[in-house]
């Protein structure tokens, strides 16, 4: 039996440990069985999970159970992934702590203690999948570091090295002063930031002539080999062959001429740092010019900058200013908002940095994955369709990717560089006289392991069973803001290596904000921890406001009132089983439900109907609309008119009719638990346990089919209903206790003995061939029904208070379109007030017509 109050904690307790011990989760149990695999983004080993990750465990989950439910064998391998640079800077800052840097321990004892946050963190993960009862195959558990992903990652970057899409080249990058490590350009985020332009005159050389060059950079001038204008600019080209001088540090530059430069932008002359700007960088390669380094990695300045070396890039620029100004070249400073490149990981100010690293040639491979794009049976099918093309479109206009990162933690760079040679060897094993060899010192970007997640965790390289069975595969959970991290890399990874899309299906959710719709961050303080809401709430209402609150592709925000909501209805469910419950007799056996009464025909036509409409959207990946339908159904069609239709019949002495009433109840509850269960797996095992034993579980159930009922008998309830309706209106509008009995004469609806005492029960209706007195006639869809109204209303009093009443509205109508005709407050007023005065006339108007309509009801 169930307790008499719905305890979240207490039911959740322990039943997850239990799934896994009965292993309801395991896969390839039945290989008679359609496989079915799905993929969501293994959270990273910082730290605990966020909102983010508790929505997409929630949806995986969701779908993973439904689809068990429908028959089908699912994997869902859960895993981890190392994230280089996040985790690093983790153990960095714990051994700053201790007093101590990495470089006073060494790499091979610094990875040993980043193997140790690993575990630790992995543990703290784990427990929080327990407590979002996640479905997932722990046999099959991987970690983007372990030995296999490893070996398929040197796998990988070996072929990629000699079919020649993997080099290594200087080229201006994206750089984290901070991590000191390159960043490719999708981990640098742009933000709209308040800067400074600074106009500086430069003197020609043997000339006292003088122009202007802007810049936002002073820092780099330092780095500077010459100053650009356009050839074709004649009231710059002049300048050309010329030479000037730095006001930087007093070196002479050569001017040149160059087509980038945009002809009556700025100053329309430019000064190029080919290491630090990647426009620059082109030029100098057009022109075969120096390419000087004027900072070191940590972004301080080096020993070009003189006086300046080992300042921090910004107190550089400062003091730079300072003394161009007391030099006499500073023009002037002007305040701008321009977008700035930060990165990802550290959110430090990127800058941009001439390096040798390695990089792989995007474009052949993007192609094929687009080719595949063009085919409804080799396409990846997105959800909303929408995200197709944001996909198509980054991979036609992607650049080489940059996958060297300056760590220690990673997939170090399978390449060896023989001691004295210089020879360089890339294969997965490393050279037999290895002592003879270095290897490359940098590691591997986290994507690169992450491109390769849904054939690595399945024994790739190797021809395993479960790569033959459950590759590709059938659908993908994530966000749309690692559509291009992710998405985009494993489908030209799986294009590459296995000739197909690594999932049919991607489903792609938006972001989870705070209530005010703010994006939830560090700075803000306004992140929500998923467990504190477990342990508030309890895990079932969180999986039910994440999942019925998600439109495919679009932002929620977080609710409070909806997490609430939530806890209501499952406590609504709790209630309603417990009286299927406490109404069993002592000794009572299920049969399958024989339909009778017009009640049972028309519950069973409703529970048909959710079940079509939950098994259509949920296969279209419609959770919010599937799971608000359900709760629709269970709130009022089942507990609000079915029970209650129940009651006279469990409460009576006709054991036979009381049995009847059982199975259906039973049934209708039974089938409930089943389209409910891969929103709320927790509730939804409590009570089918309490109705068929501990020794059962709804997780190894089959999805309810529908069963036969008369229609005809199922639509005499529906007009039953709209009476019932009906009446509680009337009630309602004339302020009539539901306590009070009334007359009524329904015309078009012939009610039989049961639907009259129905109507008796549910809302004191005493049904009459006929009304001798005024009555209120309301229509209803196959005919009317006909109150008595001195039963309803007092009719003087009523009319007295609908003339008093259109008489103010008439005033404020009139005052209305007195002021929306006055040109002056058009002309003046702000446009929400002057809407908000369009709306108060409209809401007037309308509650003139319907007085008007029952005043003359009343006449």
């Amino acid at each position: 039996m169930l307790d008499t109050k719905y305890d979240a904690g207490k039911v959740e307790a322990g039943k997850y440990d239990e799934w896994l011990a009965k292993k309801y989760f395991e896969c390839g149990k039945d290989v008679a069985k359609v496989p079915y695999t799905i993929v969501i983004p293994p959270p990273n080993v910082t730290g605990k999970l966020h909102l983010g990750h508790a929505m997409d465990n929630t949806l995986q989950d969701l779908i993973s159970r439904y689809k068990r439910l429908r028959g089908y064998d699912v994997l869902w391998v859960p895993g981890m992934d190392h994230a280089g640079i996040a985790t690093q800077a983790k153990v960095d800052a714990r051994l700053k702590d201790e007093g101590i840097s990495r470089y006073d321990i060494g790499r091979e004892k610094f990875l040993e203690r980043a193997w140790e946050w690993k575990s630790e963190y992995s543990d703290f993960i784990r427990a929080q999948w327990a407590k979002m009862g996640i479905s997932v195959d722990y046999r099959k558990e991987r970690f983007t570091l372990d030995e296999g992903l490893s070996n398929a990652v040197k796998e990988v970057f070996v072929r990629y090295y000699k079919e020649g899409l993997i080099y290594q080249g200087q080229r201006v990058i994206n750089w984290d002063p901070q991590a000191k490590t390159a960043l490719s350009n999708i981990e640098v985020v742009h933000k709209d930031v308040e800067g400074k332009m600074y106009y500086f005159n430069y003197k020609l050389v043997d000339s006292d002539e003088t122009f202007t060059v802007a810049t936002t950079r002073p820092e780099t001038m330092f780095g500077d080999v010459c100053v650009v204008v356009n050839p074709k600019d004649e009231n710059t080209n002049y300048l050309i062959g010329k030479k000037c001088i730095n006001p930087a540090n007093g070196d002479v530059l050569p001017i040149i001429g160059d087509e980038y430069i945009e002809i009556g932008f700025g100053t329309g002359i430019m000064k190029c740092t080919p290491a630090h700007d990647p426009n620059d960088y082109q030029i100098a390669l057009r022109h075969k010019l120096d390419m000087p380094i004027c900072m070191y990695e940590d972004g301080t300045m080096n020993e070009l900058c003189g006086v300046y070396k080992g300042l921090d890039r910004y107190e550089c620029r400062e003091k730079l200013v300072e003394k161009i100004k007391n030099d006499g070249n500073l023009v002037k400073i002007e305040t701008i908002q321009h977008s700035v490149g930060f990165s990802e990981r550290t959110d430090v100010m990127v800058e941009p940095y001439l390096s040798k690293q390695w990089f792989v040639k995007m474009k052949p491979l993007a192609e094929a994955v687009l080719k595949d794009q063009e085919n409804e049976d080799t396409k990846i099918n997105f959800y909303p369709k929408r995200f197709e093309k944001t996909f198509n479109s980054w991979l036609e206009s992607i650049e080489d990717w940059c996958i060297s990162r300056q760590l220690w933690w990673g997939h170090r760079i399978p390449v060896y560089y023989h001691n004295e040679t210089g020879e360089i060897y890339c294969e997965v094993d490393p050279p037999k006289d290895i002592e003879n060899w270095h290897q490359d010192e940098d590691v591997l970007d986290t994507w690169f392991s992450s491109a390769l997640w849904p054939f690595s965790t399945l024994g790739w390289p190797d021809n395993t069973e479960d790569l033959q069975r459950y590759f590709p595969t059938s659908c993908m959970v994530t966000g749309y803001d690692i559509i291009f991290f992710w998405v985009a890399r494993m489908a030209i990874s799986s294009k590459h290596f296995l000739g197909k899309y690594p999932f049919k299906d991607c489903l792609i959710h938006g972001l989870i904000r705070d209530e005010k719709g703010r994006k939830m961050s560090k700075s803000l303080g306004n992140g929500i921890d998923p467990i504190e809401l477990i342990d508030k709430y309890g895990c079932d209402s969180m999986r039910l406001l994440l999942s019925t609150n998600s439109t495919p592709g679009l932002d929620m925000n977080f609710s409070t009132e909806k997490m609430e909501a939530g806890w209501n209805f499952i406590n609504k469910l709790w209630n309603a089983s417990r009286f299927v419950l406490l109404n069993k007799p002592e000794g009572y056996e299920y049969s399958e439900p024989k339909l009778e009464s017009e009640t049972d025909h028309w519950i069973i036509s409703k529970l048909n109907y959710i079940i079509k409409q939950t098994t259509y959207n949920l296969d279209r990946y419609e959770f919010a609309i599937a799971g608000n339908e359900l709760i629709d159904f269970v709130w009022n069609d089942f507990c609000s008119s079915y029970i209650e239709f129940t009651k006279s019949t469990l409460m009576g002495e006709d054991l036979e009719a009381k049995k009847k009433t059982l199975d259906t109840l039973i049934y209708v509850l039974t089938a409930i638990l089943k389209l409910l269960a891969p929103f709320i797996p927790f509730v939804t095992e409590e009570i089918y346990q309490a109705i068929y034993g501990k020794e059962v579980s709804i997780n190894t159930e089959s999805w309810p089919e529908e069963l036969a009922c008369d229609e005809n008998k199922a639509n005499e309830i529906e007009t039953l209903l709209e009476i019932i309706k009906i009446t509680r209106e009337i009630r309602t509008e004339n302020n009539v206790k539901p306590s009070k009995p009334l007359e009524v004469v329904i015309e078009g609806f012939s009610a039989n003995e049961n639907e009259i005492s129905i109507l008796n029960k549910m809302c004191k209706l005493e049904v009459v061939d006929s009304i001798s007195e005024e009555t209120i006639v309301r229509p209803m869809s196959n005919g009317k029904v006909y109150f008595v109204m001195s039963e309803v209303v007092n009719k003087e009093e009523e009319l007295a208070k609908i003339d008093k009443e259109l008489k103010r509205l008439e005033g404020e109508i009139k005052r209305s379109e007195g002021i929306l005709s006055n040109e002056k407050f058009l002309a003046k007023a702000p446009e929400a007030k002057v809407n908000e005065e369009k709306e108060k006339l409209a809401k007037y108007k309308e509650s003139y017509k319907t007085l008007e309509a029952k005043k003359a009801e009343l006449q």
